[in-house]
Protein backbone atom coordinates (compact mmCIF):
# COMPACT_ATOMS: atom_id res chain seq x y z
CA UNK A 1 0.00 0.00 0.00
CA UNK A 2 1.19 3.45 -0.94
CA UNK A 3 1.57 5.93 1.99
CA UNK A 4 1.18 9.65 0.86
CA UNK A 5 1.89 12.79 2.22
CA UNK A 6 -1.29 14.51 3.67
CA UNK A 7 0.31 18.22 3.60
CA UNK A 8 2.85 19.80 1.95
CA UNK A 9 5.90 19.79 3.95
CA UNK A 10 9.95 18.93 5.23
CA UNK A 11 10.58 15.43 6.57
CA UNK A 12 12.03 16.32 10.31
CA UNK A 13 11.88 12.34 10.85
CA UNK A 14 11.82 8.67 9.82
CA UNK A 15 11.30 7.01 13.06
CA UNK A 16 11.02 3.93 11.91
CA UNK A 17 13.24 0.91 9.64
CA UNK A 18 12.45 -0.78 6.68
CA UNK A 19 10.74 -3.95 8.16
CA UNK A 20 9.03 -2.56 10.51
CA UNK A 21 5.68 -3.96 11.90
CA UNK A 22 2.95 -1.12 12.15
CA UNK A 23 -0.52 -0.10 12.97
CA UNK A 24 -3.02 2.17 10.91
CA UNK A 25 -1.71 4.87 13.64
CA UNK A 26 1.60 4.35 13.54
CA UNK A 27 3.42 7.12 11.78
CA UNK A 28 6.02 6.03 8.74
CA UNK A 29 7.21 9.94 8.90
CA UNK A 30 6.98 13.23 10.60
CA UNK A 31 6.59 16.31 8.55
CA UNK A 32 7.26 19.46 9.78
CA UNK A 33 4.74 22.61 8.63
CA UNK A 34 5.27 25.86 10.48
CA UNK A 35 6.91 24.65 13.01
CA UNK A 36 4.11 22.03 13.57
CA UNK A 37 4.66 18.20 13.20
CA UNK A 38 2.36 16.47 11.42
CA UNK A 39 2.31 12.48 11.22
CA UNK A 40 2.86 10.80 8.12
CA UNK A 41 0.25 7.08 9.11
CA UNK A 42 0.89 3.82 7.71
CA UNK A 43 -3.54 3.81 7.93
CA UNK A 44 -3.31 -0.10 7.35
CA UNK A 45 -1.83 -2.98 10.11
CA UNK A 46 1.24 -4.57 8.13
CA UNK A 47 4.82 -4.16 7.74
CA UNK A 48 7.35 -1.23 6.28
CA UNK A 49 8.24 -2.70 3.10
CA UNK A 50 10.16 1.04 1.43
CA UNK A 51 11.03 4.45 2.51
CA UNK A 52 10.95 6.77 -0.33
CA UNK A 53 12.16 10.03 1.28
CA UNK A 54 14.98 11.31 3.55
CA UNK A 55 15.04 13.40 6.58
CA UNK A 56 14.99 16.94 5.19
CA UNK A 57 13.38 16.48 2.21
CA UNK A 58 10.54 18.36 0.82
CA UNK A 59 7.25 16.69 -0.27
CA UNK A 60 3.85 18.13 -1.35
CA UNK A 61 0.68 16.53 -0.92
CA UNK A 62 0.55 12.77 -2.71
CA UNK A 63 3.83 12.56 -2.78
CA UNK A 64 5.14 9.14 -2.22
CA UNK A 65 6.36 9.00 1.15
CA UNK A 66 6.63 5.01 2.11
CA UNK A 67 5.58 1.65 1.28
CA UNK A 68 3.35 -0.92 3.95
CA UNK A 69 2.56 -4.32 3.07
CA UNK A 70 -0.47 -5.14 4.68
CA UNK A 71 -0.89 -8.19 7.20
CA UNK A 72 -3.54 -10.71 6.46
CA UNK A 73 -6.85 -10.58 9.17
CA UNK A 74 -5.65 -13.21 11.37
CA UNK A 75 -2.51 -10.66 11.88
CA UNK A 76 -4.58 -7.47 11.99
CA UNK A 77 -6.51 -9.12 15.29
CA UNK A 78 -2.85 -9.04 16.81
CA UNK A 79 -2.17 -4.77 15.87
CA UNK A 80 -3.56 -2.32 17.75
CA UNK A 81 -4.32 1.22 17.47
CA UNK A 82 -0.80 2.40 19.28
CA UNK A 83 0.79 6.22 19.76
CA UNK A 84 2.82 7.43 16.62
CA UNK A 85 6.67 6.15 16.35
CA UNK A 86 5.57 3.49 19.48
CA UNK A 87 8.87 1.52 19.08
CA UNK A 88 8.86 -0.24 22.50
CA UNK A 89 4.46 -1.11 21.35
CA UNK A 90 5.82 -2.26 17.86
CA UNK A 91 8.33 -4.94 19.24
CA UNK A 92 5.50 -6.66 21.70
CA UNK A 93 3.76 -6.67 18.70
CA UNK A 94 6.29 -8.20 16.48
CA UNK A 95 7.22 -10.64 18.97
CA UNK A 96 3.63 -11.93 19.07
CA UNK A 97 3.45 -11.97 15.28
CA UNK A 98 6.18 -14.42 15.24
CA UNK A 99 4.49 -17.22 17.19
CA UNK A 100 1.33 -17.25 14.33
CA UNK A 101 0.81 -19.62 12.10
CA UNK A 102 1.14 -17.64 9.65
CA UNK A 103 4.73 -16.31 10.46
CA UNK A 104 5.55 -19.97 10.36
CA UNK A 105 4.48 -21.28 6.85
CA UNK A 106 6.72 -24.63 6.35
CA UNK A 107 6.13 -25.45 9.60
CA UNK A 108 2.13 -25.23 8.66
CA UNK A 109 2.58 -27.03 5.57
CA UNK A 110 4.50 -29.75 7.23
CA UNK A 111 1.72 -30.56 9.48
CA UNK A 112 -1.32 -29.81 6.88
CA UNK A 113 0.36 -32.52 4.84
CA UNK A 114 -0.34 -34.58 7.60
CA UNK A 115 -4.14 -33.86 7.54
CA UNK A 116 -4.05 -32.51 10.61
CA UNK A 117 -4.62 -29.17 11.60
CA UNK A 118 -2.17 -26.86 14.19
CA UNK A 119 -2.36 -26.12 17.50
CA UNK A 120 -3.60 -22.17 17.25
CA UNK A 121 -6.30 -23.87 14.28
CA UNK A 122 -7.56 -25.94 16.98
CA UNK A 123 -7.93 -23.64 19.59
CA UNK A 124 -9.81 -20.95 17.13
CA UNK A 125 -12.27 -23.60 16.60
CA UNK A 126 -12.67 -24.38 19.99
CA UNK A 127 -12.78 -20.90 21.71
CA UNK A 128 -14.06 -17.07 21.02
CA UNK A 129 -12.22 -14.29 23.12
CA UNK A 130 -9.13 -16.88 24.03
CA UNK A 131 -6.56 -15.14 26.38
CA UNK A 132 -3.26 -17.17 25.93
CA UNK A 133 -1.21 -17.64 28.63
CA UNK A 134 2.62 -17.72 27.68
CA UNK A 135 2.99 -16.89 24.18
CA UNK A 136 6.20 -15.34 24.47
CA UNK A 137 7.80 -18.45 26.75
CA UNK A 138 10.47 -20.31 24.37
CA UNK A 139 12.49 -23.57 25.28
CA UNK A 140 14.67 -23.88 28.20
CA UNK A 141 17.76 -24.69 25.93
CA UNK A 142 19.21 -21.04 25.94
CA UNK A 143 22.52 -22.52 27.12
CA UNK A 144 23.08 -24.35 23.65
CA UNK A 145 21.30 -22.49 21.00
CA UNK A 146 20.59 -18.98 20.20
CA UNK A 147 17.80 -16.65 21.56
CA UNK A 148 16.71 -15.45 17.92
CA UNK A 149 16.58 -19.48 17.20
CA UNK A 150 14.65 -19.98 19.90
CA UNK A 151 12.14 -17.20 19.37
CA UNK A 152 11.86 -18.28 16.09
CA UNK A 153 11.62 -22.07 16.47
CA UNK A 154 9.79 -22.84 19.93
CA UNK A 155 6.93 -20.57 20.12
CA UNK A 156 5.20 -20.24 23.09
CA UNK A 157 7.54 -23.63 24.14
CA UNK A 158 5.16 -25.54 22.17
CA UNK A 159 2.38 -25.39 24.66
CA UNK A 160 -0.69 -23.12 23.28
CA UNK A 161 -2.75 -21.91 26.73
CA UNK A 162 -4.84 -19.80 28.03
CA UNK A 163 -8.43 -19.32 29.08
CA UNK A 164 -11.45 -18.71 26.35
CA UNK A 165 -14.96 -19.37 25.73
CA UNK A 166 -16.43 -22.27 24.44
CA UNK A 167 -19.93 -22.00 22.72
CA UNK A 168 -22.37 -25.06 24.19
CA UNK A 169 -25.65 -23.22 23.53
CA UNK A 170 -26.17 -22.81 27.27
CA UNK A 171 -26.40 -19.93 29.86
CA UNK A 172 -23.91 -18.97 32.33
CA UNK A 173 -20.15 -19.42 32.57
CA UNK A 174 -19.15 -20.11 29.28
CA UNK A 175 -15.34 -20.31 29.88
CA UNK A 176 -13.12 -22.86 30.20
CA UNK A 177 -9.10 -23.53 30.45
CA UNK A 178 -7.45 -25.23 27.20
CA UNK A 179 -4.10 -26.38 26.76
CA UNK A 180 -2.99 -28.04 23.28
CA UNK A 181 1.01 -29.13 22.56
CA UNK A 182 2.05 -27.84 19.34
CA UNK A 183 3.66 -30.83 17.47
CA UNK A 184 4.98 -27.92 14.93
CA UNK A 185 7.33 -27.27 17.97
CA UNK A 186 9.78 -30.14 19.04
CA UNK A 187 7.02 -32.81 18.50
CA UNK A 188 4.88 -31.56 21.27
CA UNK A 189 7.05 -32.48 24.04
CA UNK A 190 6.93 -31.58 27.17
CA UNK A 191 9.76 -28.84 28.07
CA UNK A 192 10.75 -26.31 30.96
CA UNK A 193 8.63 -23.16 30.19
CA UNK A 194 5.72 -25.53 29.33
CA UNK A 195 5.73 -27.38 32.48
CA UNK A 196 6.02 -23.96 34.43
CA UNK A 197 3.01 -23.01 32.31
CA UNK A 198 0.75 -25.93 33.08
CA UNK A 199 1.11 -25.81 36.26
CA UNK A 200 0.16 -22.18 36.60
CA UNK A 201 -3.15 -22.91 34.68
CA UNK A 202 -3.45 -25.79 36.98
CA UNK A 203 -3.44 -24.19 39.66
CA UNK A 204 -6.21 -21.55 38.22
CA UNK A 205 -8.09 -24.78 37.44
CA UNK A 206 -8.35 -25.39 40.70
CA UNK A 207 -9.16 -21.93 42.06
CA UNK A 208 -12.10 -21.46 39.38
CA UNK A 209 -13.31 -24.66 39.19
CA UNK A 210 -13.97 -24.18 35.49
CA UNK A 211 -13.73 -27.16 33.03
CA UNK A 212 -10.29 -27.70 31.49
CA UNK A 213 -9.58 -29.18 27.58
CA UNK A 214 -6.38 -30.93 27.06
CA UNK A 215 -4.96 -31.45 23.41
CA UNK A 216 -2.31 -33.92 24.52
CA UNK A 217 -1.08 -34.74 21.29
CA UNK A 218 2.83 -35.16 21.94
CA UNK A 219 6.00 -37.11 22.81
CA UNK A 220 6.46 -37.01 26.32
CA UNK A 221 9.70 -35.43 28.43
CA UNK A 222 11.78 -33.42 26.60
CA UNK A 223 15.40 -34.44 26.80
CA UNK A 224 17.00 -31.29 25.25
CA UNK A 225 16.26 -29.14 27.59
CA UNK A 226 19.40 -27.44 29.33
CA UNK A 227 18.24 -25.00 31.13
CA UNK A 228 16.74 -26.43 34.35
CA UNK A 229 17.97 -25.80 37.45
CA UNK A 230 18.04 -29.12 39.54
CA UNK A 231 18.67 -32.82 38.15
CA UNK A 232 15.55 -35.53 37.81
CA UNK A 233 13.38 -33.13 36.71
CA UNK A 234 11.04 -35.36 39.08
CA UNK A 235 9.89 -32.47 41.10
CA UNK A 236 7.35 -31.31 38.64
CA UNK A 237 4.38 -30.98 40.41
CA UNK A 238 2.07 -30.84 36.72
CA UNK A 239 1.13 -34.42 37.25
CA UNK A 240 -0.41 -34.15 40.62
CA UNK A 241 -1.65 -30.68 39.94
CA UNK A 242 -3.73 -31.78 37.17
CA UNK A 243 -5.30 -35.38 39.45
CA UNK A 244 -6.70 -32.56 42.06
CA UNK A 245 -8.82 -30.19 39.38
CA UNK A 246 -12.31 -30.56 40.53
CA UNK A 247 -13.73 -29.33 37.59
CA UNK A 248 -13.89 -31.87 34.13
CA UNK A 249 -11.32 -32.72 32.37
CA UNK A 250 -11.84 -33.57 28.46
CA UNK A 251 -8.71 -34.72 26.91
CA UNK A 252 -8.16 -34.66 22.89
CA UNK A 253 -5.70 -36.47 21.16
CA UNK A 254 -4.65 -37.40 17.57
CA UNK A 255 -1.70 -39.22 16.43
CA UNK A 256 0.99 -39.98 18.32
CA UNK A 257 0.79 -39.29 22.16
CA UNK A 258 3.69 -40.78 24.79
CA UNK A 259 5.11 -40.72 28.17
CA UNK A 260 4.13 -37.58 30.27
CA UNK A 261 1.54 -36.53 27.57
CA UNK A 262 -0.11 -39.69 27.89
CA UNK A 263 0.10 -39.26 31.72
CA UNK A 264 -1.84 -36.46 31.34
CA UNK A 265 -3.86 -37.63 28.94
CA UNK A 266 -4.87 -40.77 31.07
CA UNK A 267 -6.19 -38.81 34.18
CA UNK A 268 -9.20 -37.08 31.74
CA UNK A 269 -12.71 -37.64 32.74
CA UNK A 270 -13.53 -38.43 29.09
CA UNK A 271 -10.51 -39.25 26.60
CA UNK A 272 -11.67 -38.63 22.73
CA UNK A 273 -8.90 -39.60 20.69
CA UNK A 274 -8.89 -39.88 16.55
CA UNK A 275 -8.81 -43.21 14.90
CA UNK A 276 -5.32 -42.35 13.71
CA UNK A 277 -4.12 -42.10 17.32
CA UNK A 278 -1.24 -43.61 19.35
CA UNK A 279 -1.39 -43.64 23.07
CA UNK A 280 1.15 -44.98 25.40
CA UNK A 281 2.49 -44.23 28.21
CA UNK A 282 6.48 -45.19 26.56
CA UNK A 283 7.01 -44.11 23.57
CA UNK A 284 9.49 -45.74 20.53
CA UNK A 285 12.60 -44.50 22.60
CA UNK A 286 12.18 -45.33 25.55
CA UNK A 287 10.75 -48.65 24.77
CA UNK A 288 14.36 -49.39 22.95
CA UNK A 289 16.25 -47.56 25.72
CA UNK A 290 14.74 -50.10 28.17
CA UNK A 291 16.30 -52.84 26.48
CA UNK A 292 12.55 -54.07 25.09
CA UNK A 293 13.25 -54.37 21.60
CA UNK A 294 12.46 -51.78 19.14
CA UNK A 295 9.39 -50.06 17.58
CA UNK A 296 7.53 -47.94 15.21
CA UNK A 297 5.40 -45.06 17.13
CA UNK A 298 2.31 -46.98 14.81
CA UNK A 299 2.69 -49.87 16.80
CA UNK A 300 2.25 -48.59 20.16
CA UNK A 301 -1.03 -48.27 22.07
CA UNK A 302 -3.08 -48.12 18.12
CA UNK A 303 -6.52 -47.55 18.92
CA UNK A 304 -7.79 -50.87 17.98
CA UNK A 305 -6.21 -51.95 21.27
CA UNK A 306 -7.19 -48.53 23.18
CA UNK A 307 -10.48 -48.47 22.77
CA UNK A 308 -11.07 -52.14 23.42
CA UNK A 309 -9.45 -52.19 26.49
CA UNK A 310 -11.13 -48.67 28.01
CA UNK A 311 -8.56 -46.57 27.69
CA UNK A 312 -10.70 -44.47 24.65
CA UNK A 313 -13.96 -43.22 25.53
CA UNK A 314 -15.04 -42.11 22.26
CA UNK A 315 -13.31 -42.32 19.26
CA UNK A 316 -13.77 -40.02 16.16
CA UNK A 317 -12.48 -39.60 12.57
CA UNK A 318 -10.64 -36.80 12.99
CA UNK A 319 -9.82 -33.17 14.92
CA UNK A 320 -12.77 -31.17 14.07
CA UNK A 321 -15.11 -33.93 15.44
CA UNK A 322 -13.09 -34.34 18.46
CA UNK A 323 -13.61 -30.38 18.91
CA UNK A 324 -17.03 -30.51 18.44
CA UNK A 325 -17.92 -34.02 21.20
CA UNK A 326 -16.27 -31.80 23.47
CA UNK A 327 -18.00 -28.95 22.87
CA UNK A 328 -21.36 -31.03 23.11
CA UNK A 329 -19.29 -32.67 26.43
CA UNK A 330 -18.91 -29.52 28.09
CA UNK A 331 -22.46 -28.42 27.50
CA UNK A 332 -23.98 -31.24 29.33
CA UNK A 333 -21.77 -30.62 32.00
CA UNK A 334 -23.22 -26.65 31.70
CA UNK A 335 -26.81 -27.46 32.46
CA UNK A 336 -30.23 -27.27 30.45
CA UNK A 337 -30.76 -25.87 27.57
CA UNK A 338 -34.02 -25.84 25.07
CA UNK A 339 -35.80 -29.06 24.85
CA UNK A 340 -34.81 -31.06 22.36
CA UNK A 341 -37.09 -33.08 19.62
CA UNK A 342 -38.34 -36.16 21.38
CA UNK A 343 -39.32 -39.27 19.45
CA UNK A 344 -42.60 -40.59 19.84
CA UNK A 345 -42.93 -41.72 23.32
CA UNK A 346 -45.45 -44.65 22.26
CA UNK A 347 -43.23 -46.48 20.54
CA UNK A 348 -40.87 -47.33 23.44
CA UNK A 349 -43.99 -50.12 23.92
CA UNK A 350 -42.85 -52.13 20.98
CA UNK A 351 -39.21 -51.98 21.73
CA UNK A 352 -38.96 -55.05 23.86
CA UNK A 353 -40.38 -58.16 22.34
CA UNK A 354 -43.12 -60.34 24.07
CA UNK A 355 -41.03 -63.47 23.85
CA UNK A 356 -38.72 -63.20 27.20
CA UNK A 357 -36.32 -65.14 25.13
CA UNK A 358 -36.23 -63.22 22.21
CA UNK A 359 -33.26 -60.55 21.78
CA UNK A 360 -33.92 -56.49 21.26
CA UNK A 361 -31.42 -53.50 20.72
CA UNK A 362 -31.24 -51.26 23.96
CA UNK A 363 -29.43 -48.52 21.84
CA UNK A 364 -33.07 -48.28 20.60
CA UNK A 365 -34.55 -47.71 24.12
CA UNK A 366 -32.37 -45.14 25.02
CA UNK A 367 -32.63 -43.73 21.26
CA UNK A 368 -36.07 -43.23 22.28
CA UNK A 369 -36.15 -42.06 25.54
CA UNK A 370 -33.47 -39.54 25.14
CA UNK A 371 -33.65 -36.12 23.25
CA UNK A 372 -32.93 -36.36 19.74
CA UNK A 373 -29.37 -36.73 18.81
CA UNK A 374 -27.73 -36.20 22.30
CA UNK A 375 -26.41 -39.33 23.85
CA UNK A 376 -23.03 -40.09 23.31
CA UNK A 377 -21.77 -43.43 23.76
CA UNK A 378 -18.93 -43.84 26.18
CA UNK A 379 -16.23 -46.94 25.69
CA UNK A 380 -18.31 -48.57 23.28
CA UNK A 381 -15.73 -50.73 22.14
CA UNK A 382 -14.45 -51.48 25.62
CA UNK A 383 -17.39 -53.70 27.80
CA UNK A 384 -19.92 -54.93 24.85
CA UNK A 385 -22.61 -56.02 28.00
CA UNK A 386 -22.57 -52.73 29.10
CA UNK A 387 -23.97 -49.42 27.28
CA UNK A 388 -22.95 -46.34 29.19
CA UNK A 389 -22.77 -42.54 28.08
CA UNK A 390 -24.70 -38.82 28.18
CA UNK A 391 -27.15 -37.74 26.49
CA UNK A 392 -30.39 -35.16 27.49
CA UNK A 393 -34.07 -35.33 28.44
CA UNK A 394 -36.29 -32.26 27.99
CA UNK A 395 -33.13 -30.40 27.49
CA UNK A 396 -31.17 -31.64 30.66
CA UNK A 397 -28.29 -33.55 30.99
CA UNK A 398 -28.02 -36.67 32.76
CA UNK A 399 -25.89 -40.13 32.57
CA UNK A 400 -27.06 -43.48 31.37
CA UNK A 401 -26.32 -47.13 32.45
CA UNK A 402 -27.73 -49.65 30.59
CA UNK A 403 -27.30 -53.38 30.59
CA UNK A 404 -26.91 -54.75 26.64
CA UNK A 405 -29.65 -58.15 26.10
CA UNK A 406 -27.52 -58.96 22.98
CA UNK A 407 -24.52 -59.61 24.73
CA UNK A 408 -24.41 -62.28 27.41
CA UNK A 409 -28.06 -61.94 27.74
CA UNK A 410 -27.26 -58.47 29.82
CA UNK A 411 -25.10 -60.24 32.17
CA UNK A 412 -22.59 -57.80 34.33
CA UNK A 413 -19.18 -59.34 33.56
CA UNK A 414 -15.92 -57.23 34.71
CA UNK A 415 -15.59 -54.64 31.69
CA UNK A 416 -19.25 -54.14 32.80
CA UNK A 417 -18.85 -53.17 36.15
CA UNK A 418 -16.55 -51.40 36.13
CA UNK A 419 -17.39 -49.18 33.06
CA UNK A 420 -20.85 -48.83 35.30
CA UNK A 421 -18.78 -47.80 38.20
CA UNK A 422 -16.84 -45.03 35.86
CA UNK A 423 -19.75 -43.83 34.22
CA UNK A 424 -21.15 -43.11 38.61
CA UNK A 425 -17.96 -41.68 38.95
CA UNK A 426 -17.92 -39.13 36.25
CA UNK A 427 -21.48 -37.90 37.01
CA UNK A 428 -20.81 -37.61 40.60
CA UNK A 429 -17.84 -35.17 39.94
CA UNK A 430 -19.76 -33.55 36.77
CA UNK A 431 -23.48 -32.95 39.11
CA UNK A 432 -25.26 -34.83 36.37
CA UNK A 433 -28.03 -37.59 37.42
CA UNK A 434 -28.08 -40.98 36.18
CA UNK A 435 -30.65 -42.99 34.58
CA UNK A 436 -30.07 -47.03 35.01
CA UNK A 437 -31.83 -48.94 32.49
CA UNK A 438 -31.84 -52.88 33.63
CA UNK A 439 -32.21 -55.90 31.92
CA UNK A 440 -29.57 -58.19 33.31
CA UNK A 441 -29.57 -62.08 34.64
CA UNK A 442 -27.38 -61.03 37.16
CA UNK A 443 -23.76 -61.05 37.33
CA UNK A 444 -22.00 -63.32 35.16
CA UNK A 445 -20.85 -66.58 36.31
CA UNK A 446 -18.22 -68.95 36.10
CA UNK A 447 -14.23 -69.97 35.73
CA UNK A 448 -13.58 -67.48 32.87
CA UNK A 449 -15.60 -64.60 34.60
CA UNK A 450 -13.63 -64.64 37.88
CA UNK A 451 -10.69 -65.16 36.22
CA UNK A 452 -11.17 -61.96 35.03
CA UNK A 453 -11.20 -60.43 38.60
CA UNK A 454 -15.25 -59.74 38.66
CA UNK A 455 -15.17 -60.00 42.53
CA UNK A 456 -13.62 -56.56 43.27
CA UNK A 457 -15.21 -54.97 40.25
CA UNK A 458 -18.14 -56.18 41.35
CA UNK A 459 -17.38 -55.06 44.76
CA UNK A 460 -16.11 -50.93 43.37
CA UNK A 461 -19.90 -51.19 41.51
CA UNK A 462 -21.64 -51.45 44.78
CA UNK A 463 -19.48 -48.93 46.43
CA UNK A 464 -19.51 -46.26 43.60
CA UNK A 465 -23.29 -46.73 43.96
CA UNK A 466 -23.15 -46.06 47.28
CA UNK A 467 -20.52 -43.04 47.21
CA UNK A 468 -22.43 -40.81 44.84
CA UNK A 469 -23.96 -37.82 45.98
CA UNK A 470 -25.95 -37.30 42.70
CA UNK A 471 -29.68 -38.84 42.09
CA UNK A 472 -30.22 -42.00 40.60
CA UNK A 473 -33.19 -43.90 39.14
CA UNK A 474 -33.97 -47.07 37.60
CA UNK A 475 -36.03 -48.21 34.88
CA UNK A 476 -36.39 -52.59 34.37
CA UNK A 477 -36.99 -52.89 30.73
CA UNK A 478 -37.84 -56.53 30.89
CA UNK A 479 -35.36 -58.27 33.81
CA UNK A 480 -34.05 -57.48 36.94
CA UNK A 481 -32.69 -60.85 38.58
CA UNK A 482 -29.53 -61.75 41.49
CA UNK A 483 -27.18 -59.10 42.77
CA UNK A 484 -26.52 -58.12 39.48
CA UNK A 485 -30.22 -56.17 39.38
CA UNK A 486 -29.57 -54.53 42.84
CA UNK A 487 -26.52 -53.34 41.66
CA UNK A 488 -28.06 -51.59 38.40
CA UNK A 489 -30.72 -50.22 40.96
CA UNK A 490 -27.70 -48.57 43.39
CA UNK A 491 -27.63 -51.20 45.62
CA UNK A 492 -31.40 -52.10 45.97
CA UNK A 493 -34.60 -51.80 44.74
CA UNK A 494 -35.57 -48.77 47.20
CA UNK A 495 -32.14 -46.99 46.68
CA UNK A 496 -32.95 -44.82 43.73
CA UNK A 497 -35.24 -41.83 43.86
CA UNK A 498 -37.49 -44.06 41.69
CA UNK A 499 -37.68 -47.74 40.55
CA UNK A 500 -40.21 -48.33 38.37
CA UNK A 501 -40.37 -51.31 35.28
CA UNK A 502 -42.30 -51.76 32.20
CA UNK A 503 -45.22 -54.55 31.21
CA UNK A 504 -43.74 -58.20 31.24
CA UNK A 505 -40.79 -57.46 33.60
CA UNK A 506 -39.16 -60.16 36.05
CA UNK A 507 -37.63 -60.22 39.19
CA UNK A 508 -36.01 -62.98 41.07
CA UNK A 509 -33.01 -63.68 43.42
CA UNK A 510 -31.96 -65.33 40.68
CA UNK A 511 -32.56 -66.77 37.03
CA UNK A 512 -36.08 -68.67 37.41
CA UNK A 513 -35.43 -71.52 35.76
CA UNK A 514 -32.02 -72.56 37.68
CA UNK A 515 -33.64 -71.54 41.01
CA UNK A 516 -36.37 -73.88 40.69
CA UNK A 517 -34.06 -76.72 38.97
CA UNK A 518 -31.59 -76.15 42.26
CA UNK A 519 -34.45 -75.13 44.57
CA UNK A 520 -36.49 -78.34 43.98
CA UNK A 521 -34.09 -81.14 42.96
CA UNK A 522 -34.96 -83.42 45.12
CA UNK A 523 -38.75 -83.13 44.12
CA UNK A 524 -38.09 -83.46 40.97
CA UNK A 525 -35.39 -86.15 41.22
CA UNK A 526 -38.14 -88.28 42.86
CA UNK A 527 -40.55 -88.09 39.94
CA UNK A 528 -39.67 -91.35 37.77
CA UNK A 529 -41.61 -91.20 34.80
CA UNK A 530 -39.65 -87.95 32.42
CA UNK A 531 -42.78 -86.83 31.18
CA UNK A 532 -44.19 -86.13 34.19
CA UNK A 533 -41.28 -84.52 36.02
CA UNK A 534 -40.86 -81.77 32.98
CA UNK A 535 -44.76 -81.24 33.76
CA UNK A 536 -43.76 -80.54 37.54
CA UNK A 537 -40.92 -78.09 36.62
CA UNK A 538 -42.69 -76.80 33.91
CA UNK A 539 -45.10 -76.18 36.88
CA UNK A 540 -42.93 -74.71 39.48
CA UNK A 541 -41.40 -72.16 36.79
CA UNK A 542 -44.66 -70.94 36.34
CA UNK A 543 -45.60 -70.38 39.71
CA UNK A 544 -41.79 -68.81 40.05
CA UNK A 545 -42.55 -66.71 37.22
CA UNK A 546 -45.78 -65.62 38.44
CA UNK A 547 -44.17 -65.04 41.98
CA UNK A 548 -41.55 -62.41 40.43
CA UNK A 549 -43.83 -61.05 37.89
CA UNK A 550 -43.48 -56.69 38.01
CA UNK A 551 -47.19 -56.61 38.95
CA UNK A 552 -46.47 -58.88 41.90
CA UNK A 553 -43.72 -57.27 43.21
CA UNK A 554 -45.02 -53.94 42.71
CA UNK A 555 -47.88 -55.05 45.14
CA UNK A 556 -45.30 -56.31 47.64
CA UNK A 557 -44.19 -52.08 47.26
CA UNK A 558 -40.54 -53.66 46.04
CA UNK A 559 -40.81 -51.12 43.63
CA UNK A 560 -42.64 -47.99 42.55
CA UNK A 561 -44.81 -49.09 40.12
CA UNK A 562 -45.58 -51.02 36.49
CA UNK A 563 -45.95 -48.60 34.11
CA UNK A 564 -46.72 -47.73 30.72
CA UNK A 565 -43.15 -47.52 29.01
CA UNK A 566 -44.54 -43.94 27.02
CA UNK A 567 -44.34 -42.48 30.58
CA UNK A 568 -40.94 -43.19 31.50
CA UNK A 569 -39.83 -39.92 30.27
CA UNK A 570 -42.53 -38.21 33.16
CA UNK A 571 -40.90 -40.07 36.02
CA UNK A 572 -37.30 -38.86 34.93
CA UNK A 573 -38.01 -35.20 34.17
CA UNK A 574 -40.56 -35.48 37.22
CA UNK A 575 -38.22 -37.12 40.01
CA UNK A 576 -34.54 -37.29 38.59
CA UNK A 577 -33.91 -33.31 37.91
Amino acid sequence: MRITAPVAGRIAHLPLEVGSPVSPQTAVALLEVMKMEHPVLAGVPGRLERIDVRVGDNVEVGDLVAEVSEFTEASQQQVETSSAGSTALDEVVERHRIGLDEARPEAVAKRHATGKRTAREIVSDLTEDFLEYGPLAIAGQRGRREVDDLIANTPADGLVAGVGRIDTGTDGDDRAIVLTYDYTVLAGTQGMQNHRKKDRLFRLAAETRLPVVLFAEGGGGRPGDVDWPGASTLDVPAFRLFAEIPGPTIGMNTGYCFAGNAALLGQCDVIVATEDSFLGMGGPAMIEGGGLGRFAPTEVGPTEVQAANGVIDVLVENDEEAVEVTRHLLGLFRGAVEPGEAPDQASLRSVVPSNRREVYDMHEVIDRLVDAGTFVEIRRDFAPAAIVGLARVDGRPLGIMANNPAHLAGAVDDAAARAFADLLALCDKWGLPVLSLCDTPGFMVGPDAEAEGLVRSAGRLFKASAEVSVPTGTIVTRRGYGLGAMAMASGGLQEPRFTVAWPGSEFGPMGLEGAVKLGFRKELEAIADPVERQAELERRIDEMYAEGSGLNVASHYEIDDVIDPADSRRWITGVLF
